[in-house]
């Protein structure tokens, strides 16, 4: 067993030095959707620290093949490191463990990929992890200082710095108000374009406490600065697009009977995922929906980990 590591899904990693906690979300209920069929190819679009792909692996064997997707090289070292102690850890009599490649990608490239319908399963769990948010240097968080980042991928051109402190008013309060589902949109945007330049998300998160105070019930019960954090980090990101591109590809790289499992965080992402499944359930005849309502964490999953509690999983299979 590697340093660091317990040979479980809900197991710690060494990130640059510093102890990331892993605990994924809706573990049983995602394992037991995407139905994984030994010797199989399975990919996972995000597969973060490896918690996912662990018990995805574990069910594969030799001679499966894993595939693991990230948009995050950080993500994908900690990931790879865990498999291949996981794999060292086998006994004699367990399963052989199946052959695992890991990319540096963005789960949109898959809407691009010419590879025949040779998939037997397909994971998501879309959204901001663990690793990003707990990092202050990432700037995906208000709850520590730190720069105005918030990308996924380090290698990507845009930065919340620059949305924050360049596009006009009108554009940003669109984009916090598509984005963020934010009411207050407008009020905010003007503050910060005010307020410019903006550096820090400490700087940026009273900017916002300040212009959006909390007027109702429903308003205190989050942080002012949460929804536009949330807008900026998905503009920064692409991640709408992605997701499209993502569920585009899906019906043409699933062999029948093959299985998509999308895990999301908000409406926004919910809402996109349940269309496509009933408009290729309804309409195109390609899949079969599994999951008449998301389905969401426990309540002791929820106490455990409180980022479950926005958690919702959607199910389909190809037909």
């Amino acid at each position: 067993m590697g340093e660091g590591f317990t040979d479980t899904p809900q197991g710690v990693g060494h990130g640059g030095g510093r102890v990331v906690s892993h605990v994924p979300v809706l573990l049983k209920e995602a394992i037991d959707f995407l139905a994984v069929r030994r010797g199989g190819t399975y990919i996972d679009a995000t597969v973060g620290l490896g918690g996912h792909s662990y018990e995805i692996a574990k069910r594969l064997g030799a001679p499966g093949h894993l595939i693991g997707l990230d948009k995050d090289p950080a993500a994908l070292k900690i990931a790879g490191e865990r498999l291949v102690v996981s794999r060292q850890s086998l006994v004699v009599g367990e399963p052989d463990w199946p052959t695992i490649t890991l990319l540096h990608r963005s789960f949109a490239d898959l809407a691009n990929d010419q590879r025949p319908a040779t998939i037997d399963g397909l994971l998501a769990d879309i959204g901001v992890s663990s690793l990003q948010l707990d990092d202050a240097a990432r700037g995906f968080s208000f709850q520590a200082d730190g720069p105005l980042d918030m990308r996924m991928d380090p290698q990507s051109e845009r930065t919340a710095e620059q949305v924050v402190n360049h596009l006009d008013e009108r554009q940003l309060a669109d984009v916090i108000y598509e984005f963020g589902e934010e009411r207050r949109s407008r009020r905010i945007a003007r503050a910060i374009c005010r307020s410019r330049p903006i550096r820090s998300t400490a700087h940026l998160a009273e900017v916002i406490s300040a212009a959006a105070r909390p007027m109702n019930s429903e308003q205190r019960r989050i942080h002012p600065a949460t929804r536009t954090f949330q807008a900026l980090r998905i503009f920064v990101n692409r991640e709408l697009e992605d997701l499209q591109a993502l569920l585009k590809a899906g019906p043409r790289i699933l062999k029948p009977g093959g299985r998509v499992v999308v895990i999301s965080f908000h409406s926004l992402e919910d809402r996109i995922v349940k269309d496509a499944f009933r408009e290729g359930g309804i309409k195109d005849k390609y899949y079969r929906v599994l999951t008449k309502k998301p389905v969401t964490a426990s309540e002791e999953e929820s106490d455990r980990n409180p980022r479950a509690r926005s958690a919702k999983l959607r199910a389909a299979e190809r037909v």
